[in-house]
């Protein structure tokens, strides 16, 4: 089976035709076509599984319709789709299927209780194992199989270790895929796409590797290259927060060069415990961000603090005389926070002044906490961590911002 405007490769053809077991996973680089054979074999099975109810979940439903939903629509044409995302539900080819976004252990949830016939997950390395098992548990019509993607994690979690690994003691089959795989894509996306993964998310995204997250998390960072004393003119700025009582408080000011890179411009941090353990006040960091700002005469487009402030975010939201406009809420996933900012560092995107000197000396000591790595999970230790995480707030935020700006692809797990 192919459609004429995506060429498929013989591997992606059996991985088609082959994929009959209970749970059939795809799995391997970014944009390998591992997604778009995934998608033509769900469709098959829709005319052609067991009736019963259905099911398509991924990290969020967001994610889900972008990288599922929107290219099966394209497949299958309006006619046979139809996609209420307020009931959570999906009419396609004839079938009801329900749609679920299972970010985290509470996801699961949602489908206690359901009898399910088929499902179908996405990016499945970051869907919850309580959720991922409870699904299968579902499974419990005759002939019901599982259908799924991901890219690769580190060799300890649970999806390679209690699945992959045993897939000869399982009823079930996988495939890996790399990006040779991919018969439609131009010359030169893929070398932009291998331009914008670096370490371990190359390791993983591009080459499609089960590796272990280990050792320094901006492995890419050097003082002589990523440090400046010049600031170009900017074209506007944004704050990221990290707000601790008795850990450090930092503030970032994050500047869009008129050169097309991203500059952190100045950082303001307190650190309690270098002051004999006195503690700020929401009252008092608030009255530091408004002087500092107003100091550096800047007016930032938007403030991004650490969702977990809550009290803080109140304070500075507050009318008045020092209110501060344009506050959000941070963007918190910390693996996509830290792979953006790993990316934009490798291409030289990003770039710090001098003046920042806590950030930079952050920076070196930031690294990957080998016991979470040893469990299956992907966590930077929690120590000299503020200004990096304030780091990855304004990024990750800003995201929409920056990328066309700099000309740089959404990638997707395709």
């Amino acid at each position: 089976m192919g459609f004429a405007w995506y060429p498929i490769s013989p591997k992606g053809l059996r991985s088609i035709a082959e994929s009959t077991a209970r749970l059939n996973i795809w799995h391997g680089a970014v944009r390998s076509s591992k997604t778009i054979c995934s998608i033509i074999r769900w469709i098959e099975y829709l005319y052609e599984g067991p009736p019963g109810h259905l099911l398509m979940f991924g990290k969020t439903e967001r994610t889900l319709k972008r990288n599922i939903l929107d290219p099966l629509e394209q497949i299958v044409g309006t006619r046979n789709f139809e996609y209420n995302r307020g009931l959570g539900e999906l009419y396609c080819c004839g079938r009801t299927i329900y749609t679920v976004g299972a970010n985290d252990e509470r996801a699961e949830g949602k489908i206690r209780g359901v009898t399910l016939a088929g499902a179908y997950g996405d990016e499945l390395t970051i869907c919850p194992e309580t959720f991922f098992k409870q699904v299968l548990s579902r499974l419990s019509v005759k002939d019901s199989k599982f259908f799924g993607t991901t890219n690769p994690g580190g060799p300890y979690h649970w999806l390679k270790k209690d699945f992959l690994d045993r897939e000869g003691q399982l009823n079930l089959r996988s495939w890996h895929f790399n990006l040779d795989d991919n018969l439609g894509l131009d010359p030169e996306y893929v070398q932009a796409l291998k331009a914008e993964y670096t370490g371990l998310w190359y390791k993983r995204f591009i080459l499609g590797l089960w590796v272990m997250a280990e050792g320094a998390v901006y492995d890419m960072f050097d003082e002589d290259v990523h440090v400046v004393t010049d600031l170009p003119e900017m074209t506007q700025y944004w704050v990221g927060i990290d707000y601790g009582t008795t850990n450090p408080t930092v503030f970032l000011l994050i500047g869009a060069g008129v050169d097309k890179r991203l500059y952190v411009v100045d950082e303001w941090r307190y650190d309690s415990k270098r002051y004999d353990g006195r503690h700020k006040t929401d009252q008092e960091y608030h009255r530091a961000l408004f002087h500092w700002l107003q100091a550096r005469k800047v007016r930032p487009r938007w403030i991004f603090v650490d969702p977990s402030a809550s009290s803080f975010i109140t304070q500075i939201s507050r009318p008045g005389q020092l209110r501060i406009p344009n506050v959000a809420l941070a963007s918190n996933d910390v693996l996509e926070g830290i792979r953006w900012t790993s990316s934009l560092l490798e291409s030289r995107r990003l770039l710090v002044h001098k003046r920042c000197q806590g950030l930079i000396d952050e920076l070196y000591g930031y690294t990957w906490d080998s016991r979470a790595s040893e469990k299956g999970k992907d966590a930077p230790l929690q120590q000299d961590d503020h200004g990096p995480d304030a780091l990855r707030y304004a990024v990750l935020s800003t995201i929409d911002t920056w990328m066309p700006w700099l000309g740089l692809n959404e990638l997707s797990a395709a």
